[in-house]
């Protein structure tokens, strides 16, 4: 029996305890149990919320729901299948559903050993996907086509980030509110293909950049704007906007606040153009043990990710234990924002969104980042849409339409 039949009866299996539970009139609770740690509910700097979390967890929670037919699906396994993951960055919220998947079990309950690699300054993900050191990569759309237009035969298999979550961010005095304000300003990038929406931003309101207004090499950090070299600095609303929001404002002794500030939100413009999404290979996709492996890795994901909305503190816990650089608030507000740009996913989590693909797309070709269009191979929906239905067959949530953000509180330095 091969491991997707199994996972097919594993799910029906899971399907049918549910029904029986419902069913039962005696039955206090539904397999996995209703008094669930709202982990997402407490305090950024609860850790302790952890340990419970691990030991509960709701049908719609992600976490360790249907465990009789979890358990039954995991002794069903003929083989584990060892996976490879490559990631854009070092450990961080980011990428904390990855992490949470193989802390939590979730990939291994589908058959996989999942390892981790984290990337760095000289790492390019697609391209360690298409030499075949990874199994899959997580990656910018826009970067993964130039690399795919190149001749790396790279998919997108599910575009789990379903917003952009890039800024231009200005102190409230400067006056910038629109594309249009940025005309003869400084305005920070950092370049190495960050700059598309900016660019397709500011010329839909007419400025060229370079005639208009100065484009400025800006780094990875708000320093230059905090120090006043530059106008609008680019920042990504989970990382680089809260470094604003963990300096002290020298005015008044006390933080910057949001109020203090003004974005340029992508999304709103019109020119938001798609990020993480994971990449695997396409011709091994020609192969049915990799289509099987591919759809299994993508439920474990979106597993993952589902845990981390429902158990957020604990999930914050996971990326800290790590050995991730960044402060328990700044990752707690990291993950925060992350979980914005994921949910609510409307076709199920990772399934793509063709009005965003089509939106990217144009961006990309009006910005010369790519010469045409890719062909209708650049992505499919099918894995992720098999992976859905597995996850919905154990009764998780995979839209999230009922997730909103939590209140965190930022410390100096993001500790």
């Amino acid at each position: 029996m091969n491991k997707k039949l199994v996972w097919i009866i594993a799910a029906l299996l899971g399907v049918a305890v549910l029904a029986a539970a419902c069913g039962d009139d005696d039955t206090d609770t539904a397999a996995g149990g209703s008094e669930t740690t709202e982990a997402g509910d407490e305090g950024a700097d609860d850790t302790a919320g952890s340990e419970d979390a691990e030991d509960t967890g709701d049908a719609e929670d992600g976490g360790d729901t249907e465990d009789t037919a979890d358990t039954e699906a995991a002794t069903e396994c003929e083989t584990i299948d060892e996976v490879s993951l490559q990631l854009q960055w070092v450990a961080q919220s980011q990428f904390a559903g990855y992490y949470a998947a193989v802390d939590q079990g979730f990939y291994e309950d589908f058959c996989l050993d999942v390892t981790i690699v984290e990337g760095g300054v000289d790492i390019v993900p697609q391209q360690q996907l298409g030499s075949g050191a990874v199994d899959y990569a997580i990656a910018w759309v826009p970067k993964a086509l130039v690399s795919r237009e190149e001749g790396i035969d790279i998919v997108n298999v599910a575009q789990v980030f379903q917003r952009s979550g890039t800024l231009q961010v200005s102190f409230a005095d400067a006056g910038i509110a629109t594309p249009a304000d940025l005309a003869g300003r400084k305005v920070g990038n950092w370049g190495f293909g960050n700059e598309f929406e900016l660019l397709a931003g500011s010329r839909q309101a007419g400025l060229e950049p370079g005639e208009d207004y100065e484009m400025v090499q800006q780094n990875f950090d708000m320093l230059a704007l905090i120090n006043g070299e530059i106008d609008a600095a680019q920042a990504m609303i989970y990382n680089e906007y809260a470094q604003v929001l963990e300096t002290v404002n020298p005015d008044t002794g006390e933080l910057f606040q949001p109020e203090d500030l003004t974005v340029i939100d992508w999304n709103d413009v019109g020119t938001a153009m798609l990020q993480d999404a994971i990449w695997a290979d396409g011709e091994r996709l020609a192969d049915a043990e990799y289509q099987d492996q591919t759809t299994r890795f993508i439920a474990g994901s979106i597993q993952g990710w589902a845990w981390c909305r429902d158990n957020a503190d604990a999930c914050v816990d996971v990326v800290l234990n790590n050995g991730t650089t960044l402060g328990a608030s700044h990752q707690a507000w990291q993950l925060n924002e992350i979980n914005a740009l994921i949910w609510p996913s409307p076709g199920g989590a990772g399934v793509m969104d063709q009005g965003l693909w089509d939106q990217t797309i144009e961006i990309s070709v009006s910005e010369n980042v790519l010469p045409a269009e890719p062909d209708e191979g650049a992505f499919t929906t099918e894995y992720a849409e098999a992976a859905v239905a597995m996850l919905e067959a154990k009764g998780i949530d995979v839209v999230g339409s009922d997730w909103t953000r939590t209140e965190v509180e930022l410390v100096e330095g993001g500790d």
